[in-house]
């Protein structure tokens, strides 16, 4: 048997010959060729629409992600800015006491010019003793001290404190908690990795998502330290499904690099934005 096109019109001809071609039949399947063409050029187009469509929406949600990692990016700058401007960088120096000049005394002997008299005019108190007739009247102490031939003898004050190294910082400085440091608190990875972190570790509330809920919770806490999170708050509310989300993600960061003031680590207030939003 011959192969027969179905799009060939001939065919037709050939099953309704010697026919009543008046019935609607013949009418009905001489059009069958031309309505599958139609239908057919009317699938690849809707299928290169649909396929177009999908391609522009993944290239528009790709684009949208970025543009929000960037505000997310410039909001968090703009957190650490205002809070450069709330406070000076406050610098912790060890109070030193001042160095005490010690006075230097100087001896002075009182010059008496010599008078020449006559033994019996010279009375008995003035006259030179032996050193036998001193040493009867002398007290004699019980240790030796060598003396000096310097002129020059330094007063030894007992009320002067002497130079002692710096104390070291109270307890009190140590747990202070800084708005802006020299060198700012850092997740691993920079603000790039700790946008991608929150993002991947979100849970969208059920319960936001039914009543249509986003937005973005501003979160404060601490980085102490050794790097560890704590102290976490909500400085930016939304919604309560949302701000629980918000503190549980932040609760469960990594330990980040701590903030240094003066080469040494402190403690450090930071605010991170997070952000919920629907997919439509």
């Amino acid at each position: 048997m011959a192969k027969i096109d179905l799009y060939d019109p001939k065919w037709i001809e050939m099953v309704f010959a010697n026919k009543n071609k008046d019935y609607g039949a013949y009418k009905l399947r001489k059009g069958t060729s031309g309505r599958n063409i139609k239908a057919l050029t009317i699938l690849v187009v809707a299928a290169a629409i649909i396929g177009a469509f999908l391609v522009i929406k993944i290239q528009a949600d790709k684009a949208a992600e970025e543009r929000q990692a960037y505000m997310e990016a410039m909001e968090l700058s703009k957190l650490q800015e205002q809070a450069k401007k709330r406070e000076k960088v406050e610098e912790i120096k060890p109070k030193v006491p001042p160095k005490k000049e010690i006075p230097v005394a100087r001896e002075t002997q009182k010059f008496t010019a010599p008078v020449i008299k006559k033994d019996e005019l010279v009375k008995e108190d003035n006259k030179l003793k032996a050193m036998d007739d001193l040493d009867k009247k002398a007290a004699v102490g019980a240790e030796t001290h060598e003396g000096s031939d310097s002129r020059i003898v330094e007063a030894v004050r007992t009320d002067v404190a002497v130079a002692t190294p710096p104390p070291a910082p109270k307890e009190e400085v140590t747990q202070k908690v800084f708005d802006v440091v020299e060198q700012m608190p850092s997740f691993p990875g920079g603000p790039g990795a700790l946008m991608s972190y929150l993002s991947s570790h979100l849970q969208y509330p059920v319960v936001a998502q039914e009543n249509g809920v986003q937005g973005r919770v501003v979160v404060s806490f601490v980085v102490e330290r050794d790097g560890s999170i704590s102290d976490v708050k909500i400085a930016r509310s939304v919604d309560p499904s949302l701000d629980k989300e918000a503190v549980r993600v932040v609760k469960s960061m990594p330990k980040w690099n701590p903030g240094k003031q003066n080469g040494s680590a402190v403690r450090v207030k930071y605010n991170v934005p997070v952000s919920f939003k629907l997919q439509n």
